[in-house]
């Protein structure tokens, strides 16, 4: 649980006054709230610049159409909602609890009786959706709160009921790489069974407190779900086979939710065993401030000075609230990722992660600027102030590191991004160029080793805060296998990997208006789990690459400014 924060956040959301943020993700941010009676719900509301694409809203309101007809122990239940009109939003109970996946990492490893106790609690619960003719689609232990009650299933966001149309995109399968059954990532075919596996892949989690299928590129771990076997070692062996037999590749030869309840034998409640018991301590509490008097209701809100730009009646310009304190700047969106992605964060009622790193600066203007190899595709907003509002890094980011699968993706045939910058500088605050090293002249096609530069313009001073870091990245079409440096032979077609970064760069210390350049692939790498890996060289994977200017404010925070990309013969 995090405070909101100056310029990006609301102060409320319809009636309800907003106290916290409880994580972000693809398709908007989920808040703690609070009504006007004093009941705590989450509140999910969809971005400004992602609510205009169809595919989204459509997925948004069958969420709220899911939640709503799913009444279950095991589920947080839908309290009220917006579908209508912009904001977009629904707000559900407040669930108290760490995540599956917050208490594996502050305690470790459950013991074998305690998976047992959950194996058969989570079962029940998808026993209880399926029973709504609804399936899940993205059971994983960030999906999993361990409340005082017992588990609940959150995040909705992909569920899918019996007679609903997929709106997945061609080639790229709904769920988590390492927790989606092979049949979904091979063709698409969801159902019960898909949600036993990803409940299998869940509890070998919590009993080994690693990845079942191992970490590392998106690709690669979907391909061991699908050809591979599940880390078990060191788990009691009757657990470890209950697993195995609820992830087998065969959909038809997993057991049926009922059959894992019985299996389970268990003879107590999970809420009375030893070792859960103290678990749901460790989830945020919430906020002192949310027991102070409430903020103005709607009418009370100031008026919007003259010659403003004026909005629906029904549309509550989306402003910052601290404690005590009543802001007017609108609310611009920080971050607009692929509208298929959950949302991530501990506790949520949705599921919603000095060095310069070899740069040169230079007082000279690049190369090629009037032709460059490469098209952007600008974000959807102005903004004044890009830096995050009062948000500084702490210290100087070294590096950064993927949190969530990366939908950004040049194409050249269009000179388009697929989606757009998450943050908008102002008109011409910046520029970038890549080229053949050692070359001036402008090739549409680039091979060998490249000269990727990045600038924020003199007088960016004023729309833009010290310290500024930046770090580009540079996305091969394919994932590529961090062991042998090649294309993996994953079963998804698209890269859902961030790709090669360099080392961020605050771009105030190297001087407003001065090219800051790396060499690719010497400066760049991918870091996964902490762990750096070198960047290949463009000739293993010929295509159309995307390149990322990102802000970095902090190693897993982080938003794009610039996508483009460039060609690869």
């Amino acid at each position: 649980m995090d405070a909101l924060r100056p310029r990006q956040d609301p102060e409320r959301i319809g009636t309800y006054a907003l106290l916290a943020r409880l994580g972000a993700g693809g398709m908007g941010m989920v808040y703690l709230g609070r009504s006007p009676g004093g009941r705590l719900v989450a509140i999910k509301v969809i971005k400004d610049e992602i609510a205009d694409h169809p595919e989204a809203l459509t997925r948004f309101r069958r969420e709220a159409e899911t939640v709503r007809a799913v009444r279950s122990a095991y589920t947080a239940n839908l309290i009220d909602a917006s579908l209508s009109a912009p904001p977009y939003w629904l707000a559900t109970e407040y669930v108290a609890g760490p995540t599956l996946s917050h208490a594996v990492r502050e305690r470790g490893a459950f013991p074998a009786d305690t998976c047992r106790r959950l194996f058969a609690a989570l079962a029940e619960g998808l026993a209880s959706v399926h029973g709504y003719g609804v399936t899940h689609r993205d059971l994983k232990p960030q999906n999993v709160i361990l409340s005082p009650q017992g588990p609940q299933l959150i995040d909705f966001g992909i569920a899918k009921g019996a007679a609903d149309t997929a709106l997945t995109q061609t080639g790229l399968a709904s769920g988590t790489p390492g927790f989606t059954a092979p049949e979904v990532l091979m063709s698409n075919q969801v159902g019960p069974a898909a949600d036993v596996f990803a409940l299998g892949a869940t509890i070998a989690f919590a009993a080994t407190g690693r990845a079942p299928f191992g970490a590392g590129a998106m690709d690669a771990v979907s391909y061991r779900a699908a050809h591979g076997e599940i880390d078990v070692a060191g788990v009691e062996p009757g657990l470890a086979a209950l697993i195995q037999a609820c992830v087998a590749k065969d959909p038809a030869a997993r057991p049926g939710a009922a059959e894992v309840i019985a299996a389970c034998g268990v003879n107590s409640a999970l809420v009375e065993d030893p070792f859960y018991r103290p678990l749901v301590s460790l989830g945020d509490a919430v906020p002192a401030y949310a027991t102070q008097e409430a903020p103005a209701l709607l009418h009370d809100l100031p008026t919007a000075a003259a010659g403003g730009p004026a909005q629906p009646a029904t549309y509550v310009p989306t402003t910052l609230a601290t404690p005590g304190k009543r802001r007017t700047t609108p609310w611009l969106a920080a971050a607009a990722a692929a509208v298929v992605l959950g949302l991530v964060g501990a506790g949520l009622v949705w599921w919603l992660p000095g060095d310069d790193g070899g740069a040169q600066a230079k007082g000279k203007p690049g190369p090629s600027q009037s032709k460059p190899a490469t098209s952007a595709s600008p974000g959807p907003l102005p903004s004044a102030d890009t830096s995050g509002g009062d948000a500084k890094p702490v210290g100087t980011p070294g590096y950064i590191e993927q949190t969530n699968p990366s939908r950004d993706y040049w194409n050249a045939q269009s000179k388009t991004c697929g989606l757009p910058a998450e943050e908008r500088l102002g008109p011409n605050l910046s520029t970038y160029e890549v080229s053949e090293l050692g070359s001036d002249e402008h090739k549409e096609v680039l091979k060998g080793k490249l000269k990727v530069g990045f600038m924020l313009k003199s007088y960016a001073q004023g729309e833009v805060k010290a310290p500024y870091y930046v770090s580009i990245v540079v996305k091969p079409p394919h994932a590529i296998d961090p062991d042998t440096g090649a294309p993996s032979a994953g079963v998804l077609q698209q890269n859902l990997d961030l790709g090669y970064a360099s080392k961020p760069v605050d771009m105030f210390a190297k001087g407003l208006g001065q090219w800051v350049e790396f060499t690719y692939p010497d400066d760049f790498t991918e870091t996964v789990m902490g762990k750096p890996h070198p960047a290949i060289d463009v000739s293993k994977d010929p295509g159309d690459w995307t390149l990322l200017v990102e802000h970095v404010q902090a190693p897993k925070q982080y938003a794009s400014i610039v996508c483009a990309g460039f060609k690869v013969g």
